[in-house]
């Protein structure tokens, strides 16, 4: 037997698996998938008892309609290979679809999911369309037949509104990069709504309007976005991240233009409002005049001046009628008083004589010129008058009288 390099044998095994597997259809279910830098996505495909790797590489990937997950199961197009620098074998896959459903269908719900997570479908971020918009833009194709009849419901309902159109391609591989283009340019022009939209068609013909880019362009949009993709039945993901969905193009122009038959009656009916709060209103403002004449009769300058004279005359007579009362009573008082004087004098008088003579008594008895002078003397020592029980024995003393000083000596002294 002859003997094979490990990359002879290699290349034989390689020939081999890749001229007879060239072509493999394979269902298996996701696992380990690895999206690298450069572009290509590596991962295993399994069932209940074996895997095999496999590998998409960066032109086949990019066509891809959704995203590879972990535990999808899907059906893959490819051929076998083998990778000679380890001696492994996987699927070189050129496409992949899910499993019991379209990649479109896949992708769509994927990227519905993702969005609606993320916040791009919430009602409080909504922006509320004018009543009677001024400026508008169309993004759609200029060739297409929805321009036509968005054109012509404009034009019968509301030729005041000025309409600028961005032309773009609504379907194939660039509309969705021109759409989301277009929409930033005219989102920075000051419009007061810009609508998207087209006609009917599959779904992937309306497939521009379920990318994210246009999703993205919608989202951060200052200026309201109406939807009008396809038919009633149709619902792309535009349609959601805008501020208006609209079931057709021709029907987003009634939903968002007034109608001027409807404008002038509701002209017409505001004025007949106006004219009859004009009328209500000069009515009001005439009763309330007279109610204020009357008001001003009842409180001129000429009745205050009048009432406040009468006022005065009562506070007058009040007053003179106080003092009437006051001047008598105080008349009485004095009377009384003239009466009362001489007898409340007279005693006064008796009552200080008797005092006085009171008082003269009691100077009298207590003048010592005018006392008993037999065996009364007054003591005192150093010009100080004294008590006799604070005298000592042998102290000197003096005993004065009203005509003679004895001074003496006490020789003996004792109780009694």
């Amino acid at each position: 037997m002859h003997t094979l390099s490990v990359s002879s044998l290699n290349e034989q095994i390689k020939t081999i698996l890749e001229s007879t597997f060239e072509k493999v259809l394979v269902e298996g279910e996701l696992s380990r998938v690895t999206h690298h830098g450069s572009g290509h996505i590596y991962f295993s495909l399994k069932d209940a008892s074996s895997s095999i790797r496999a590998v998409m590489f960066k032109g086949n990937a990019s066509r891809l309609r959704f995203e590879l997950q972990e535990g999808l199961k899907v059906i893959i197009e490819g051929a076998v290979t083998l990778y000679k620098p380890r001696g492994e074998y996987q699927i070189n896959c050129f496409s992949i679809q899910p499993s019991g459903h379209g990649a479109l269908a896949l992708a769509y719900e994927q990227l519905k999911e993702k969005l609606a997570k993320a916040g791009y479908f919430s009602s409080e971020i909504k922006k509320p369309l004018p009543k009677f918009p001024k400026k508008i833009a169309l993004i759609t194709s200029a060739t297409g037949a929805a321009i036509a009849d968005m054109l012509r419901v404009a034009n019968s309902r509301y030729r005041a509104v000025e309409i600028d159109i961005y032309d773009v391609l609504v379907q194939g591989g660039s509309a969705a990069d021109m759409i989301s283009k277009a929409l930033r340019r005219a989102d920075s022009k000051g419009y007061d709504i810009i609508l998207i939209g087209r006609g009917g068609g599959s779904i992937e013909d309306l497939w521009a309007f379920n990318e994210e880019i246009v999703a993205d362009a919608i989202f951060r949009a200052k200026t309201p976005i109406v939807s009008a993709v396809g038919h009633e039945i149709d619902w792309v993901i535009s349609d959601f991240v805008s501020d208006l969905r609209a079931p057709t193009p021709s029907a987003a122009m009634q939903m968002i233009l007034p109608d001027e038959n409807e404008l002038y009656q509701y002209i017409d009916s505001i004025s007949a409002q106006y004219t009859q709060k004009i009328v209500q209103k000069i009515y009001n403002s005439k009763q309330e005049l007279t109610h204020l004449i009357n008001l001003y009769l009842g409180h001129s300058i000429e009745k205050k001046i009048a009432q406040k004279i009468e006022d005065i005359k009562q506070l007058k007579g009040a007053y003179t009628q106080t003092i009437s009362f006051k001047m008598q009573s105080f008349y009485k008082e004095v009377e009384s008083i003239r009466v009362r004087f001489p007898h409340v004098i007279d005693s006064k008088i008796n009552i200080a004589q008797n005092q006085v003579l009171t008082l003269q008594k009691m100077l009298e008895s207590n003048n010592p010129k005018l006392k008993s002078k037999k065996g009364f003397v007054q003591i005192s020592k150093d010009a100080k008058v004294i008590d006799i029980t604070s005298l000592k024995v042998d102290e000197v003393f003096d005993l004065m009288n009203d005509r003679v000083i004895v001074s003496a000596k006490v020789l003996q002294k004792r109780d009694i």
